[in-house]
Formats: C-alpha cells, sequence, structure tokens
C-alpha cells in the first residue's frame, strides 16, 4: 500500500472517531513502514543526548525500561529506585532508556547535558539520558506514539494517596483525555526481550512496584 494511501486511510478512520487506530495510523505516517510489515520495537530510532541516533535495535534480546522524566518533579526520586534495578540487573540484559521530557509543567528546563549533570550528581546514575523529546501531541516522539498504541491505559492507582495524586494531575493544564495520553512524567513501559510492550505503569508506580517484573522477564 502507498503511503498516500494510509494518509487517506487516516482520515477516514478519524472520521469514525477510532483514537487507538489513529495513534496507529500517526506512527505508520511518520515512519512510512510499507504493508505486511509489522512494526515493531525495533523498527525505531532515537537520539541519545548529544543527537546522534540509536537504533533500538541494538538493544535486541535485552529487557527495557522506557520511561519520560523530568528533574523538578514531585516524582524524580524514582530515579533512586530506577537506578537500584539498573545496578541490580543491567549485567543481565537490562536497559533503561531515560527521555526527558518538558512537557508536563515545564519540570524538565535543561538541556540534555545539564539534565544529565543533574541525574549524576544527585541520583549517582549509571545509565545515560536520551535527548529531550515531546511524548504526547503532533510532535510526539514516534517510539512513543507506538508505545501508547500497544498500551493505551494506566493501571489504576493503588492506594488513595495515589488516586487523589492522579486526580490532581488530571486537572492541570495541558492534561488530555484521550485514550494512550500520557498524563505526566515518569510513565513507565517494559519490552520483554522479544521486543513486545508488555507492562505499562504510571507516573505513581514506583519502581518498587514493578521490579519483580522486570526481574521475571530476565
Amino acid at each position: 500500500m502507498a503511503r498516500s494511501h494510509l494518509r487517506l486511510k487516516a482520515k477516514k478512520i478519524k472520521l469514525n472517531n477510532s483514537r487507538n487506530w489513529t495513534l496507529k495510523v500517526q506512527f505508520f505516517d511518520k515512519i512510512n513502514i510499507k504493508e505486511n510489515k509489522m512494526a515493531t520495537i525495533y523498527d525505531f530510532k532515537v537520539k541519545n543526548r548529544k543527537g546522534e541516533e540509536i537504533s533500538l535495535a541494538d538493544y535486541k534480546g535485552k529487557v527495557l525500561l522506557i520511561v519520560n522524566t523530568a528533574t523538578g518533579c514531585g516524582f524524580t526520586p524514582q530515579y533512586e529506585g530506577i537506578e537500584k534495578i539498573y545496578e541490580e540487573l543491567h549485567d543481565k540484559g537490562f536497559e533503561v532508556l531515560d527521555s526527558p521530557c518538558n512537557q508536563f509543567g515545564h519540570q524538565a528546563p535543561g538541556d540534555n547535558n545539564e539534565i544529565h549533570e543533574f541525574c549524576t550528581a544527585k541520583y549517582k546514575t549509571q545509565f545515560d539520558q536520551l535527548a529531550k523529546i515531546e511524548v504526547n501531541g503532533d510532535e510526539a516522539d514516534p517510539l512513543w506514539v507506538y508505545l501508547k498504541s500497544e498500551i493505551s491505559e494506566d493501571p489504576e492507582p493503588k492506594g488513595m494517596k495515589n488516586k487523589l495524586a492522579m486526580k490532581a494531575i488530571s486537572k492541570m493544564p495541558g492534561v488530555g483525555k484521550e485514550k494512550g495520553f500520557i498524563k505526566w512524567n515518569f510513565t513507565k513501559f517494559i519490552v520483554d526481550r522479544d521486543g513486545k510492550v508488555v507492562y505499562r505503569f504510571g507516573p505513581t508506580d514506583e519502581p518498587k512496584d514493578f521490579e519483580d517484573k522486570i526481574k521475571e522477564l530476565i
């Protein structure tokens, strides 16, 4: 199917108000994948903090934690728990793809190097940070469009405190209600060794809440 046909299909799907498929079509349109080739996470490229492209095919056979981060967020201390898991499991095939994002409350205002310096100084992170991206809207990174299309909703927050926190976040400016929408900083996706997106966790889910899930995949 030609790319123009994909765009025509996208218009038709939008008219039918199928949000989930709209996410899929955004993905197809951005990377121009041919029909009959199923998209996988290994079809994508990301940029490191120096602006150099990295193919996710380089991570084949590894378990991945992909997370949108911010340096000035109430959830920023989750870096400590993520680093703990990284140190324990990195040698067994675990990687962290840390994508700083300034879309939520402008809580990641620094440039790529400033964010990296913050993470290494405060949380002693040994995994690197990628280039800053957007995860929602027209400029959303294609990888994140794909992730959202694979698992479109966060799990229900656990406990009254977390439920109240997410309720407050839902009222913040720019927080959408669309299916798949990333609600805030520190939304996490876990990818297994075969490249399948197997879990999505919300901002209030702490590393200790999904550590066992990662270990099962290792």
